[in-house]
């Protein structure tokens, strides 16, 4: 199981619009997201729990810093010190389940582009940063999702609380 941070629909409708454009069509399964943990069991209801415990009351704000390239794609970065927190909150409750790579700290970060050769990715990242300017996004909630070999299939959402479940 994956699980993600959800976005306000006007954010996630941008960087949806960016992926579709600048990822290779072959292997673009997915909506442009911000994974948090990238290999859960699907079938324990603690996780559930945590999940529903650990949900923020009222807004979550997100700065979008920067893009970034990463060798073989671009993507652009996130910073948030309360979504760090709630990160470290959620690995420190789902412990037992945690693979090495969702120990790690989180880079919070939404590809746009990936599996193309480093000069493609160095050429969309100069575009992009020539009028990029850094912008706020809202998270609305978290998602999990179960992985099928390539693409996902959606298996529960959990919306944060407050603005009657629309932040």
């Amino acid at each position: 199981m994956i699980v993600t941070l959800s976005l306000e629909a006007s954010a996630q409708a941008y960087f949806n619009g960016l992926r579709q454009k600048y990822f290779p069509a072959h292997s673009n399964f997915l909506d442009a997201h911000l994974t948090l943990f990238h290999k859960l069991p699907s079938d324990e209801p603690a996780i559930v729990n945590v999940l529903q415990e650990l949900q923020p009351q009222g807004s979550l704000w997100l700065d979008v810093d920067e893009v970034i390239c990463f060798g073989a794609g671009v993507a652009f970065s996130l910073s948030s010190e309360r979504l760090l927190q709630l990160h470290r909150d959620m690995q420190h409750a789902l412990d037992p389940w945690l693979i090495r790579q969702d120990r790690q700290a989180l880079r919070p970060h939404i590809t746009i582009q990936n599996k193309v050769t480093a000069f493609k990715a160095q050429q969309l990242a100069a575009s992009l940063s020539v009028a990029f300017k850094p912008f706020k996004v809202r998270a609305t909630g978290w998602s999990t999702w179960l992985y099928l070999g390539g693409p996902w299939k959606p298996l529960a959402s959990y919306p944060f609380a407050g603005n009657d479940g629309v932040i």
